[in-house]
Protein backbone atom coordinates (compact mmCIF):
# COMPACT_ATOMS: atom_id res chain seq x y z
CA UNK A 1 0.00 0.00 0.00
CA UNK A 2 1.59 3.86 -0.92
CA UNK A 3 1.91 6.48 1.62
CA UNK A 4 -0.33 9.05 1.77
CA UNK A 5 1.04 12.60 1.59
CA UNK A 6 -0.45 15.78 1.89
CA UNK A 7 -3.06 17.01 -0.65
CA UNK A 8 -1.58 19.32 -3.10
CA UNK A 9 -2.59 22.67 -4.63
CA UNK A 10 -4.75 22.72 -7.46
CA UNK A 11 -3.97 24.27 -10.69
CA UNK A 12 -6.14 26.75 -12.48
CA UNK A 13 -6.50 24.79 -15.45
CA UNK A 14 -5.88 21.57 -16.85
CA UNK A 15 -2.79 20.75 -19.07
CA UNK A 16 -4.09 21.91 -21.91
CA UNK A 17 -4.75 25.55 -23.13
CA UNK A 18 -8.28 26.89 -23.43
CA UNK A 19 -9.70 30.27 -23.59
CA UNK A 20 -12.42 29.34 -21.25
CA UNK A 21 -12.48 30.06 -18.15
CA UNK A 22 -12.89 26.72 -16.10
CA UNK A 23 -13.81 27.39 -12.13
CA UNK A 24 -11.58 27.05 -9.85
CA UNK A 25 -12.06 23.21 -8.05
CA UNK A 26 -14.33 23.34 -5.21
CA UNK A 27 -13.51 20.39 -2.62
CA UNK A 28 -15.56 19.26 0.63
CA UNK A 29 -13.46 19.65 3.83
CA UNK A 30 -11.36 16.15 4.60
CA UNK A 31 -8.75 15.38 7.04
CA UNK A 32 -6.89 13.19 3.94
CA UNK A 33 -6.55 12.53 0.51
CA UNK A 34 -9.38 10.06 -0.48
CA UNK A 35 -9.23 6.91 -2.59
CA UNK A 36 -11.77 7.33 -5.85
CA UNK A 37 -12.79 4.48 -8.15
CA UNK A 38 -13.80 5.67 -11.26
CA UNK A 39 -15.76 2.68 -12.80
CA UNK A 40 -14.98 4.26 -16.69
CA UNK A 41 -12.12 6.43 -16.84
CA UNK A 42 -11.44 7.30 -20.68
CA UNK A 43 -14.32 9.92 -21.22
CA UNK A 44 -13.36 13.45 -21.61
CA UNK A 45 -15.04 14.54 -18.41
CA UNK A 46 -13.61 11.71 -16.42
CA UNK A 47 -9.70 12.49 -17.68
CA UNK A 48 -11.23 16.39 -16.38
CA UNK A 49 -12.12 15.09 -13.48
CA UNK A 50 -8.70 12.81 -12.59
CA UNK A 51 -6.73 15.92 -13.27
CA UNK A 52 -8.45 17.77 -10.51
CA UNK A 53 -8.73 14.57 -7.94
CA UNK A 54 -4.72 14.62 -8.53
CA UNK A 55 -4.46 18.09 -8.19
CA UNK A 56 -6.17 17.91 -4.94
CA UNK A 57 -4.23 15.31 -3.53
CA UNK A 58 -6.26 12.10 -3.86
CA UNK A 59 -6.34 8.64 -5.07
CA UNK A 60 -7.32 7.10 -8.03
CA UNK A 61 -8.20 3.65 -9.48
CA UNK A 62 -8.88 4.20 -13.05
CA UNK A 63 -10.97 1.61 -14.79
CA UNK A 64 -10.82 1.34 -18.42
CA UNK A 65 -13.20 -0.66 -20.22
CA UNK A 66 -11.34 -2.98 -22.68
CA UNK A 67 -13.24 -2.06 -26.12
CA UNK A 68 -12.49 1.28 -25.40
CA UNK A 69 -9.07 1.23 -24.68
CA UNK A 70 -8.12 -0.94 -27.76
CA UNK A 71 -9.71 2.05 -29.90
CA UNK A 72 -7.34 4.48 -30.42
CA UNK A 73 -8.81 7.28 -30.53
CA UNK A 74 -10.95 6.97 -27.61
CA UNK A 75 -8.29 5.89 -25.83
CA UNK A 76 -5.53 8.87 -26.71
CA UNK A 77 -6.32 11.59 -24.29
CA UNK A 78 -6.06 8.88 -21.55
CA UNK A 79 -2.83 8.11 -22.64
CA UNK A 80 -1.85 11.96 -22.93
CA UNK A 81 -2.87 12.26 -18.94
CA UNK A 82 -0.99 8.83 -18.08
CA UNK A 83 2.18 10.69 -19.88
CA UNK A 84 1.57 14.25 -17.81
CA UNK A 85 1.91 11.91 -14.67
CA UNK A 86 4.92 10.30 -15.73
CA UNK A 87 6.81 13.65 -16.95
CA UNK A 88 9.43 15.42 -14.86
CA UNK A 89 6.85 18.39 -14.77
CA UNK A 90 6.96 20.03 -11.27
CA UNK A 91 2.78 20.37 -10.88
CA UNK A 92 2.57 17.06 -11.76
CA UNK A 93 5.07 15.68 -9.22
CA UNK A 94 3.87 12.68 -7.43
CA UNK A 95 0.90 12.14 -9.93
CA UNK A 96 2.20 8.73 -11.23
CA UNK A 97 2.09 7.14 -7.43
CA UNK A 98 -1.45 8.43 -7.05
CA UNK A 99 -3.04 6.89 -10.01
CA UNK A 100 -3.33 3.22 -10.87
CA UNK A 101 -5.36 2.46 -14.13
CA UNK A 102 -6.81 -1.24 -14.12
CA UNK A 103 -8.72 -2.99 -17.08
CA UNK A 104 -11.81 -4.00 -16.24
CA UNK A 105 -15.01 -4.71 -18.25
CA UNK A 106 -17.66 -3.88 -15.73
CA UNK A 107 -20.27 -6.22 -17.80
CA UNK A 108 -18.55 -8.92 -15.87
CA UNK A 109 -18.82 -9.03 -11.87
CA UNK A 110 -15.93 -10.75 -11.39
CA UNK A 111 -13.64 -7.93 -12.96
CA UNK A 112 -15.57 -5.73 -10.93
CA UNK A 113 -14.99 -7.58 -7.51
CA UNK A 114 -10.91 -7.68 -9.03
CA UNK A 115 -10.86 -4.54 -9.51
CA UNK A 116 -11.95 -3.14 -6.02
CA UNK A 117 -9.89 -6.16 -4.10
CA UNK A 118 -7.24 -4.10 -6.46
CA UNK A 119 -7.88 -1.02 -4.88
CA UNK A 120 -8.16 -1.80 -1.96
CA UNK A 121 -4.67 -3.71 -2.05
CA UNK A 122 -2.64 -0.50 -3.35
CA UNK A 123 -4.88 2.26 -1.61
CA UNK A 124 -5.68 0.48 1.52
CA UNK A 125 -9.51 1.70 0.91
CA UNK A 126 -12.19 2.83 -1.33
CA UNK A 127 -13.85 6.38 -0.49
CA UNK A 128 -15.84 7.85 -3.17
CA UNK A 129 -16.80 5.63 -6.28
CA UNK A 130 -18.30 7.31 -9.30
CA UNK A 131 -20.02 4.93 -11.26
CA UNK A 132 -19.62 6.85 -14.81
CA UNK A 133 -19.98 4.33 -17.64
CA UNK A 134 -22.59 5.59 -20.55
CA UNK A 135 -23.45 5.03 -24.33
CA UNK A 136 -26.62 5.80 -26.09
CA UNK A 137 -28.14 4.09 -28.18
CA UNK A 138 -30.33 5.59 -30.87
CA UNK A 139 -33.64 4.70 -32.56
CA UNK A 140 -37.91 4.37 -32.06
CA UNK A 141 -38.91 1.59 -29.83
CA UNK A 142 -39.90 0.13 -33.29
CA UNK A 143 -36.37 0.75 -35.33
CA UNK A 144 -35.07 -1.12 -32.69
CA UNK A 145 -37.16 -4.41 -33.01
CA UNK A 146 -37.05 -5.40 -36.44
CA UNK A 147 -34.57 -7.46 -36.18
CA UNK A 148 -32.27 -9.70 -33.81
CA UNK A 149 -29.67 -7.32 -34.14
CA UNK A 150 -31.46 -4.34 -33.52
CA UNK A 151 -33.12 -6.23 -30.58
CA UNK A 152 -29.65 -7.14 -29.25
CA UNK A 153 -28.66 -3.27 -28.82
CA UNK A 154 -31.43 -3.18 -26.30
CA UNK A 155 -29.89 -5.72 -24.03
CA UNK A 156 -26.35 -3.94 -25.05
CA UNK A 157 -27.88 -0.73 -23.64
CA UNK A 158 -29.22 -1.73 -19.98
CA UNK A 159 -25.69 -4.08 -19.86
CA UNK A 160 -23.52 -0.51 -20.60
CA UNK A 161 -25.81 1.72 -18.50
CA UNK A 162 -27.85 -0.36 -15.75
CA UNK A 163 -25.55 -3.94 -14.98
CA UNK A 164 -22.25 -2.69 -15.48
CA UNK A 165 -22.99 0.27 -13.16
CA UNK A 166 -24.89 -2.53 -10.24
CA UNK A 167 -21.66 -4.49 -11.26
CA UNK A 168 -19.63 -2.04 -9.43
CA UNK A 169 -22.01 -1.27 -6.52
CA UNK A 170 -22.29 -4.89 -5.55
CA UNK A 171 -18.78 -5.33 -5.52
CA UNK A 172 -17.88 -2.51 -3.17
CA UNK A 173 -20.66 -2.73 -0.93
CA UNK A 174 -18.72 -5.68 1.30
CA UNK A 175 -15.82 -3.35 1.68
CA UNK A 176 -17.87 0.01 1.87
CA UNK A 177 -19.78 -1.66 4.59
CA UNK A 178 -16.76 -3.22 6.29
CA UNK A 179 -15.50 0.58 6.14
CA UNK A 180 -18.88 1.62 7.57
CA UNK A 181 -17.77 4.71 5.67
CA UNK A 182 -17.91 5.15 1.62
CA UNK A 183 -20.05 7.51 -0.98
CA UNK A 184 -20.95 6.33 -4.15
CA UNK A 185 -21.42 8.57 -6.61
CA UNK A 186 -23.80 7.72 -9.73
CA UNK A 187 -23.77 9.85 -13.03
CA UNK A 188 -26.94 9.70 -15.52
CA UNK A 189 -28.52 12.77 -16.79
CA UNK A 190 -31.90 14.13 -16.69
CA UNK A 191 -32.88 11.63 -18.38
CA UNK A 192 -33.69 9.82 -15.68
CA UNK A 193 -36.53 12.59 -15.18
CA UNK A 194 -37.15 13.58 -18.74
CA UNK A 195 -37.93 11.48 -21.90
CA UNK A 196 -36.49 11.81 -25.33
CA UNK A 197 -38.09 10.42 -28.51
CA UNK A 198 -35.74 8.59 -30.39
CA UNK A 199 -33.88 7.70 -27.13
CA UNK A 200 -36.50 5.05 -25.15
CA UNK A 201 -34.29 2.64 -24.28
CA UNK A 202 -31.44 4.56 -23.07
CA UNK A 203 -33.86 6.20 -21.12
CA UNK A 204 -35.76 3.11 -19.97
CA UNK A 205 -32.26 2.13 -18.31
CA UNK A 206 -31.41 5.30 -16.44
CA UNK A 207 -34.55 5.07 -15.33
CA UNK A 208 -34.02 1.75 -13.87
CA UNK A 209 -30.10 2.44 -12.48
CA UNK A 210 -31.94 5.65 -10.55
CA UNK A 211 -34.86 3.39 -9.24
CA UNK A 212 -31.90 0.75 -8.02
CA UNK A 213 -30.64 3.78 -6.54
CA UNK A 214 -32.99 5.15 -4.75
CA UNK A 215 -34.04 2.11 -3.29
CA UNK A 216 -30.31 0.57 -1.73
CA UNK A 217 -30.03 4.30 -0.44
CA UNK A 218 -32.18 3.14 2.45
CA UNK A 219 -30.52 -0.16 2.74
CA UNK A 220 -27.06 1.15 2.96
CA UNK A 221 -27.62 4.42 4.90
CA UNK A 222 -27.58 2.28 8.16
CA UNK A 223 -23.53 1.69 7.97
CA UNK A 224 -23.09 5.21 6.65
CA UNK A 225 -22.83 5.08 3.22
CA UNK A 226 -23.54 7.99 1.25
CA UNK A 227 -25.69 7.64 -2.10
CA UNK A 228 -25.82 10.68 -4.80
CA UNK A 229 -27.48 10.57 -8.15
CA UNK A 230 -26.14 13.42 -9.98
CA UNK A 231 -27.93 14.84 -13.27
CA UNK A 232 -26.27 16.50 -16.08
CA UNK A 233 -27.60 17.63 -19.41
CA UNK A 234 -28.49 14.99 -21.41
CA UNK A 235 -26.45 15.79 -24.03
CA UNK A 236 -23.24 16.19 -21.57
CA UNK A 237 -22.76 12.42 -21.79
CA UNK A 238 -23.91 11.57 -25.28
CA UNK A 239 -21.53 13.37 -26.88
CA UNK A 240 -18.86 12.48 -25.06
CA UNK A 241 -19.52 8.60 -24.74
CA UNK A 242 -20.41 6.03 -27.90
CA UNK A 243 -23.30 6.68 -30.22
CA UNK A 244 -24.79 4.03 -31.27
CA UNK A 245 -27.36 4.51 -34.24
CA UNK A 246 -29.92 1.33 -35.52
CA UNK A 247 -31.10 1.61 -39.14
CA UNK A 248 -33.61 3.97 -39.80
CA UNK A 249 -37.49 3.42 -40.65
CA UNK A 250 -38.54 5.41 -43.36
CA UNK A 251 -41.66 6.10 -41.59
CA UNK A 252 -40.18 8.42 -38.95
CA UNK A 253 -38.54 10.60 -41.33
CA UNK A 254 -39.20 14.61 -40.63
CA UNK A 255 -40.88 14.83 -43.41
CA UNK A 256 -43.40 12.23 -42.32
CA UNK A 257 -43.44 12.14 -38.30
CA UNK A 258 -43.61 15.18 -36.51
CA UNK A 259 -41.70 13.81 -33.40
CA UNK A 260 -38.58 15.59 -32.67
CA UNK A 261 -35.54 13.41 -34.67
CA UNK A 262 -32.69 13.21 -32.54
CA UNK A 263 -31.14 10.93 -35.25
CA UNK A 264 -30.52 13.91 -37.30
CA UNK A 265 -29.49 15.85 -34.03
CA UNK A 266 -26.51 13.87 -33.24
CA UNK A 267 -25.84 13.41 -36.50
CA UNK A 268 -25.26 17.11 -37.48
CA UNK A 269 -22.81 17.09 -34.51
CA UNK A 270 -20.92 14.64 -35.71
CA UNK A 271 -20.77 15.48 -39.40
CA UNK A 272 -19.12 18.03 -38.38
CA UNK A 273 -15.80 16.71 -37.84
CA UNK A 274 -14.68 14.65 -41.19
CA UNK A 275 -13.32 12.24 -38.64
CA UNK A 276 -16.79 11.32 -37.63
CA UNK A 277 -19.01 11.76 -40.25
CA UNK A 278 -21.64 9.46 -40.04
CA UNK A 279 -24.12 8.46 -42.94
CA UNK A 280 -27.44 6.69 -41.89
CA UNK A 281 -27.61 3.28 -43.52
CA UNK A 282 -31.10 1.18 -44.21
CA UNK A 283 -29.51 -2.09 -42.99
CA UNK A 284 -26.49 -1.34 -40.88
CA UNK A 285 -25.83 -0.71 -37.24
CA UNK A 286 -23.47 2.32 -36.67
CA UNK A 287 -21.53 3.98 -34.07
CA UNK A 288 -19.23 6.84 -33.32
CA UNK A 289 -17.51 8.39 -30.86
CA UNK A 290 -18.16 12.27 -30.76
CA UNK A 291 -14.32 13.90 -31.47
CA UNK A 292 -15.28 18.34 -29.98
CA UNK A 293 -12.12 20.50 -30.30
CA UNK A 294 -10.68 20.63 -26.56
CA UNK A 295 -12.53 23.91 -25.90
CA UNK A 296 -15.90 22.81 -26.58
CA UNK A 297 -15.38 19.85 -24.21
CA UNK A 298 -14.37 22.19 -21.66
CA UNK A 299 -17.65 24.40 -21.64
CA UNK A 300 -19.46 20.75 -22.01
CA UNK A 301 -17.61 18.96 -19.38
CA UNK A 302 -16.73 21.27 -16.48
CA UNK A 303 -19.83 22.43 -14.95
CA UNK A 304 -20.24 18.51 -13.96
CA UNK A 305 -16.79 17.97 -12.64
CA UNK A 306 -17.02 21.20 -10.70
CA UNK A 307 -20.08 20.04 -8.97
CA UNK A 308 -18.46 16.29 -8.64
CA UNK A 309 -15.65 17.70 -7.04
CA UNK A 310 -17.87 19.84 -4.27
CA UNK A 311 -20.39 16.73 -3.95
CA UNK A 312 -17.83 13.58 -3.88
CA UNK A 313 -17.22 12.66 0.32
CA UNK A 314 -19.41 15.36 1.69
CA UNK A 315 -20.52 14.77 4.87
CA UNK A 316 -23.82 15.54 3.99
CA UNK A 317 -24.13 14.72 0.16
CA UNK A 318 -27.53 15.63 -1.51
CA UNK A 319 -29.33 12.50 -2.89
CA UNK A 320 -29.62 14.07 -6.47
CA UNK A 321 -28.20 16.69 -7.83
CA UNK A 322 -29.24 18.41 -10.95
CA UNK A 323 -26.54 20.23 -13.03
CA UNK A 324 -26.77 23.61 -14.38
CA UNK A 325 -29.99 26.07 -14.29
CA UNK A 326 -31.45 24.92 -17.84
CA UNK A 327 -31.65 21.24 -16.38
CA UNK A 328 -33.31 22.02 -12.96
CA UNK A 329 -35.84 24.35 -14.92
CA UNK A 330 -36.78 21.52 -17.61
CA UNK A 331 -36.90 18.73 -14.60
CA UNK A 332 -39.37 21.69 -12.56
CA UNK A 333 -41.52 21.95 -15.56
CA UNK A 334 -41.72 18.44 -15.43
CA UNK A 335 -43.12 17.90 -11.94
CA UNK A 336 -44.91 21.16 -12.64
CA UNK A 337 -46.71 19.06 -15.25
CA UNK A 338 -47.02 15.85 -13.09
CA UNK A 339 -48.65 18.40 -10.58
CA UNK A 340 -51.44 19.35 -12.58
CA UNK A 341 -52.26 15.95 -13.83
CA UNK A 342 -52.22 14.72 -10.43
CA UNK A 343 -54.63 17.27 -9.58
CA UNK A 344 -57.04 17.34 -12.45
CA UNK A 345 -57.68 13.79 -11.94
CA UNK A 346 -57.95 13.98 -8.09
CA UNK A 347 -61.49 12.69 -8.30
CA UNK A 348 -60.56 9.51 -10.59
CA UNK A 349 -58.30 9.09 -7.35
CA UNK A 350 -60.49 9.60 -4.37
CA UNK A 351 -63.28 7.75 -6.24
CA UNK A 352 -61.74 4.55 -4.86
CA UNK A 353 -61.08 5.23 -1.51
CA UNK A 354 -64.43 3.90 -0.05
CA UNK A 355 -63.85 6.00 3.51
CA UNK A 356 -64.28 9.68 4.00
CA UNK A 357 -61.19 11.40 5.62
CA UNK A 358 -59.16 14.20 6.36
CA UNK A 359 -56.81 13.08 3.45
CA UNK A 360 -60.13 12.86 1.22
CA UNK A 361 -60.68 16.66 1.77
CA UNK A 362 -57.33 18.02 1.75
CA UNK A 363 -56.81 16.53 -1.46
CA UNK A 364 -59.87 18.35 -2.71
CA UNK A 365 -58.99 21.37 -1.43
CA UNK A 366 -55.65 21.45 -2.52
CA UNK A 367 -57.43 21.07 -6.06
CA UNK A 368 -59.08 24.32 -5.22
CA UNK A 369 -56.27 26.04 -4.21
CA UNK A 370 -54.51 25.27 -7.34
CA UNK A 371 -57.38 26.35 -10.06
CA UNK A 372 -57.53 29.66 -8.02
CA UNK A 373 -53.74 30.06 -8.33
CA UNK A 374 -53.83 29.61 -12.25
CA UNK A 375 -57.18 31.93 -12.60
CA UNK A 376 -54.53 34.61 -11.21
CA UNK A 377 -52.35 34.32 -14.19
CA UNK A 378 -49.42 33.17 -12.74
CA UNK A 379 -46.41 33.09 -15.58
CA UNK A 380 -45.38 29.87 -16.81
CA UNK A 381 -41.69 28.44 -16.45
CA UNK A 382 -39.82 28.53 -20.07
CA UNK A 383 -37.31 24.95 -20.26
CA UNK A 384 -35.31 26.94 -22.64
CA UNK A 385 -33.81 26.37 -25.91
CA UNK A 386 -32.03 22.76 -25.51
CA UNK A 387 -30.12 20.81 -28.71
CA UNK A 388 -33.31 21.47 -31.13
CA UNK A 389 -36.34 21.86 -28.52
CA UNK A 390 -35.62 18.08 -27.26
CA UNK A 391 -36.93 17.12 -23.69
CA UNK A 392 -33.51 16.70 -21.39
CA UNK A 393 -31.34 18.39 -23.70
CA UNK A 394 -29.91 21.19 -22.60
CA UNK A 395 -28.33 24.65 -24.80
CA UNK A 396 -25.08 23.98 -26.44
CA UNK A 397 -22.42 26.50 -26.54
Amino acid sequence: MVDRKPSEAAPTTSGRQSSHAIPAASFPTHNSPRTWLITSALTPLAIRLIRQLLAHGDYIVACLPPQEIEHEDRSAEFRELINECKSNRKDREGWKDRIRPIRCDSRVMGQCGAAVAEAVQIFGRIDIMLCCRAESVVGTVEELSTNPATQNLVRDQFETIYFSQVNFIKAALPQLRAQHTGHIIVLTSIGGHIGTPGMSFYTAAVWALEGFCDSLAYEIAPFNIKMTIVQPNKEILSLTNKLIFSPPLPQYEADLNPAPNIRDVLSTVLNSNPDTYIEQSEDEIQFRYPKLPPTTLDKLVMETVHALTAIGGHENPPARHIVGFEGAIAVKEKLKTVTEELEDFVEVSLAVDIFDSELKAEARKGRSEMEDTQGMGVGEISSGAGMGGFPGMGPMS
